[in-house]
């Protein structure tokens, strides 16, 4: 075949790489083979342990149905069914939220745990389409030609919250009009509550459909302690940034003069950005979860970092890689009250500040009705920063905290500090708290540096790669679980998978077990608490113990691409290793391996 011919070839999701990436085969947990050898749904036990939600029987008359018929008892998949299996269900599934690695996996999970005898149907753009009615038949080829692929392109997504009656409604009758036996919903916590609130829903109705949820989220914040000790799309997320942030290690090194600050998807957890900084040992990570729990201010924040560039220039080096957490800015206490204000003044003087001509009349508007420190730490962020805190709100009128470009506040604020700190050696350099010692040769070579900065978001370069053998894996799992407990007749459930290192260990979590109540812009809501890094958890302390080190020598690692081969093609996220106590990073085991393919 001629290079011109081998171009067109590879259009279509048919590079060489995907082509292989196929065939891979995909671990099956012993729960879901026949004796036969043939996948089979599995049947469930209910267990004796127990998800104990926050406010129980304040949750118990909100989810009355579902959190009497199911309780908060854990079921556990015991066996593959050998008795005649279940035919004529029809079980739709959708993707809610941004796209995470595997979800196609979890189509293909579905396919063949529910066979030739029962139909799965997709449903098109989310909750949305949900609400909508637009549902189609997958087809087996359809399933075959995504299968280790990555995205959520064959189905689509949304992020819908159903929340009204007509929306309610809406659902019923897409359900009763396709005669759904099975809803199972792929998305994070908001997802999973939807779920939980849809399954009551048709319980309360009397429509016999069961609602599963599935854990999806890079973020990481979808998890159960040691019943689901992640969601799938992080590891191969954190393993794309992992390589990234590893070759700005390298190039950092390499040119020997730029501070690359590079932020880190994870809106509220700080796990991607813990995850990579134990893949990548880079200069400074910063981690939310410990900035609020130490009450850090914007200023001591940069005085840290400033201080680990001082001491590095004393070592002769200039250079280094700083990771941010996306969603830093919330766990700044300081910030956190600064933008809650603004959401509150915003709210009440929506027509005042909407009518003024220009974001400097605007700003002049707000500051007085801030209270004094909030108003002296706006003035005191650069303008842009500013005009984004006004300016750009959600559809609830909050500010868009994603969106703040914290990296570069970051790179300001430090360039200002370490300028400070040249023009006035005697506050910041010498004997006393708080001040760097140092020699006087030191401080007139540090009054040389020149700070070179690259800035850098990694988000959505994780999101929708070809899943990692691992995610693989996991989804695939998770889809073979999900399809048992329809056909099981089980409702408001979450498949989850444990252990992954010896066979995993499949799970059914109650929705209502994860919900709780919290008190948000003055009302009472109920929502799938979200898992965040644990200063306790050993993998925080690892990271804690050596990143002295970390920071004032070059101890940088690269770990290179994510291998579908090799000597890490079986590793496990660092995180869940070290915080599940297994014996290995390079230790996943969920089953007999097969070539996934639907017939």
């Amino acid at each position: 075949m001629d290079l011109f011919s081998k171009v067109s070839r590879t259009a279509g999701k048919h590079s060489p790489l995907e082509e292989e990436v196929r065939k891979l085969p995909v671990p099956v947990s012993s729960v879901f083979l026949g004796k036969d050898g043939k996948i089979r749904p599995a049947a469930f036990r209910q267990t004796d342990m127990a998800l104990v939600c926050k406010g129980h029987d304040r949750i118990r008359q909100v989810f009355p149905k579902t959190i009497t018929k199911g309780g908060s008892a854990i079921l556990e998949a015991v066996a593959a069914s050998e008795s005649e299996s279940v035919a004529g269900k029809r079980v739709a599934v959708l993707f809610s939220g941004g796209p995470a690695a595997g979800g196609h996996n979890v189509l293909a999970g579905l396919a063949a745990v529910l066979g030739s005898n029962n139909t799965l149907l997709g449903i098109r753009k989310g909750p949305g389409g949900l609400v909508k009615g637009d549902i189609f038949e997958i087809e087996k080829e359809s399933i075959n030609s995504i299968i280790n692929m990555g995205g959520f392109d064959f189905l689509g997504t949304d992020r819908t919250k159903i929340k009204t009656a007509e929306q309610f409604e809406k659902v019923k009758r897409t359900v009763v009009k396709n005669r759904l036996d099975g809803l199972v919903v792929v998305g994070g916590d908001d997802s999973n509550t939807n779920a939980a609130f849809i399954a009551e829903y048709l319980e309360n109705e009397g429509i016999d459909c069961s609602v599963i949820g599935i854990p999806k989220t890079i973020d990481g914040d979808m998890a159960a302690g040691r019943y689901l000790p992640i969601s799938f799309g992080f590891d191969t997320a954190t393993k794309i940034y992992s390589e990234l942030v590893g070759n700005l290690n390298q190039d950092a090194a390499s040119a020997v003069k730029y501070y690359h600050v590079v932020k880190l998807m994870g809106r509220t957890a700080s796990k991607i950005t813990l995850e990579v900084a134990l893949q990548t040992k880079p200069a400074v990570a910063l981690i939310s979860e410990e900035i609020a729990e130490k009450n850090m201010s914007l200023d001591s924040i940069v005085d840290h970092i400033a201080r680990i560039i001082t001491l590095r220039r004393f070592k002769g080096i200039n250079h280094g890689v700083i990771l941010v957490p996306e969603g830093l800015v919330e766990f700044i206490p300081e910030m956190g009250r600064l933008i809650a204000e603004l959401n509150t003044v915003l709210a009440e003087y929506q027509k005042d500040i909407t009518d003024l001509p220009s974001v400097e009349h605007k700003r002049e508007f707000l500051l007085p009705r801030l209270t004094p420190q909030s108003a002296q730490l706006m003035a005191s962020l650069p303008p842009d920063i500013q005009e984004m805190l006004i300016l750009d709100r959600d559809d609830h009128g909050n500010v868009k905290v994603s969106q703040i470009e914290t990296e570069k506040l970051l790179i300001e604020k430090i360039r200002y500090r370490l300028s400070e700190m040249k023009r006035h050696t005697d506050r910041f350099f010498g004997a006393g708290e708080g001040k760097i010692e140092a020699s006087a040769e030191q401080v007139e070579d540090f009054k040389k540096v020149t700070l070179s900065t690259q800035s850098h978001f990694l988000g959505y370069e994780g999101r929708s790669s070809k899943p990692s053998r691992f995610d693989a894996a996991f989804t695939f799992q998770l889809g073979l679980a999900a399809g048992s407990l329809v056909l099981s007749g089980k409702t408001g459930y979450m498949a989850a998978i444990t252990d992954f290192h010896k066979g995993g260990r499949v799970l059914a979590l109650p929705l209502t077990g994860l919900v709780t109540a919290e008190m948000r812009h003055g009302k009472e809501e109920f929502v799938i608490e979200k898992s965040l890094v644990e200063l306790s958890s050993p993998s925080f302390k690892i990271y804690a113990q050596n990143r002295d080190k970390w920071a004032i020598k070059d101890c940088f690692s690269s770990p290179g691409a994510m291998q579908y081969w090799g000597p890490t093609s079986r590793q496990v996220p660092m995180i869940v290793a070290l915080d599940q106590d297994y014996p290995d990073f390079d230790s996943f085991d969920m089953g007999e391996e097969k070539q996934i393919i639907i017939e």
